[in-house]
């Protein structure tokens, strides 16, 4: 009897769910496609190119994403850069004193990318189904979750990446963006498996996917373009700045395990509280070179302890970072001195192996490497302070016994020198791994 009762109600609330979706589909076809669809072509048809494909498409995404509650905000390159342009026309524009002419929107393209956050999602496989009644065919891109990478047991744990939904000729790219710790934004990677059409849309002009991405999270306004409203980064010449900078790279957890099954980590307090200091340095550090505009890198140990075991090594008992001298500012110091951080040492010049050393709290250290290129090599000077021995060498800045027999080599630079590096290990190291 107790089964019969639960099989009884599984049946209602299936039947009462999909009621739910055909009531949603019902009102968008017959109350808001009265409303803004067949009105707006009507009043609004003789406008030069709104009849336009691109437009169209857009405009029902964005009825779509506003009937269903769905927070989506424009990413497209393209479009951002020809907002920007006007920036303080649009912002000011209202649907009232919109133009005549449609002259964003229906600019030819293939594609059209907005992005959401996952975690304000709240009916993904509602929404799919309605996209799909209204007339887009929409394809879903789904890989591992590698924020649970470290932990064995779920890290087949699969979440959606991308979306592709195509009305006629026109394709919509919703990039999912995925929380990670730190309070950034990560998209993965856009692979398309086996099974999937490769004529669907022209992948390869996509302007997201190519590689997994990490992006300050931006704040939203909401402004009128070409009769639409849509949400856009509150400042887009930022978000446009990050774009070509946003590769992100894990940190390899496999890796790591391995080590720390030959190595046992160390669980002391004396270690983890180092590790705590070091991330807290390197924040702060990350902070002030950003408001200077410079651009930085993990080098030497702290580089090697991300790359090796993704962690700051305990031992290392300082934070080290790498500098293009072409990048150098003769305002660096007094920055760092206005953010708590004194000048312990400055060995070299700017025109010769310039090192600067920070003091933190509790004696953890920030040491600045900069680097200098050559016709045919990159090296980076370092000085020993106990005896003044100078030392020029590719990626660090440590003499080879100070290495502990571990060379650092030029791909633990080049893979940190992106955004990923950096805030994977600023954000997930040690015990947080997220």
């Amino acid at each position: 009897m107790s089964r019969i009762s639960k099989n009884v109600i599984l049946v209602v609330l299936t039947l009462t769910s999909s009621a739910f979706l055909l009531f949603q589909l019902y009102y968008y076809k017959h109350y808001l496609s009265a409303k803004n669809g067949s009105g707006l072509s009507k009043s609004k048809g003789s406008r030069i190119g709104f009849d336009g494909m691109q437009w169209r498409a857009v405009k029902k995404f964005i009825m779509l994403t506003s009937s269903q509650n769905v927070r989506v905000f424009l990413i497209d390159p393209l479009i951002l850069e020809l907002i920007n342009k006007n920036f303080e026309q649009v912002k000011n524009t209202s649907h009232a004193s919109s133009t005549s002419e449609c002259k964003v929107f229906c600019v030819p393209r293939d594609f059209t990318t907005f992005a959401l956050q996952y975690q304000l999602w709240k009916n993904e496989e509602g929404w799919f189904w309605i996209a799909e009644n209204m007339g887009f065919q929409c394809l879903k891109i789904e890989s591992k979750d590698p924020r649970l990478d470290w932990i064995d047991s779920l890290s087949g744990t699969e979440i959606p990446l991308h979306y592709i939904c195509k009305l006629a000729s026109h394709a919509i790219h919703l990039v999912v963006f995925h929380e990670r710790s730190g309070n950034y934004l990560w998209h993965g990677h856009l692979r398309l498996k086996g099974h999937v059409d490769r004529k669907f849309v022209p992948f390869r002009k996509l302007q997201f996917g190519r590689y997994p991405g990490a992006f300050d999270r931006p704040e939203l306004q909401q402004i009128t373009v070409d009769g639409l409203d849509v949400l856009i980064p509150k400042d887009p010449v930022h978000f446009l700045e990050e774009i070509p900078h946003s590769r992100f790279i894990e940190c390899r957890y496999k890796e790591a395990r391995a080590f720390f099954q030959q190595y046992l980590d160390d669980n002391t307090v004396e270690a983890m509280t180092f590790q705590k200091r070091a991330k807290e340095l390197l924040q702060l550090a990350a902070k002030t070179l950003k408001k200077l505009g410079v651009r930085f890198w993990l080098s030497s140990g702290t580089c090697l302890g991300w790359f090796r075991q993704c962690s700051i090594i305990p031992y290392s008992k300082d934070v080290d970072l790498g500098i293009f001298i072409q990048d150098y500012k003769s305002d660096i110091i007094s920055a760092f001195q206005d953010a708590g951080l004194p000048l312990k040492h400055k060995f070299g010049k700017v025109e010769d192996s310039l090192e600067l050393s920070f003091q933190g709290k509790d004696d953890v250290k920030l040491d600045i490497f900069f680097f200098y290129e050559e016709t045919d090599h990159m090296w980076n000077g370092g000085t020993q302070a106990k005896t003044g021995k100078k030392f020029k060498r590719p990626g660090s800045g440590r003499s080879p016994e100070e290495e502990n027999g571990y060379p650092l080599q030029y791909s633990c630079l080049e893979n940190s020198m992106h955004r990923g590096a950096w805030r994977a290990t600023i954000h997930g190291v040690a015990k947080n791994r997220t």
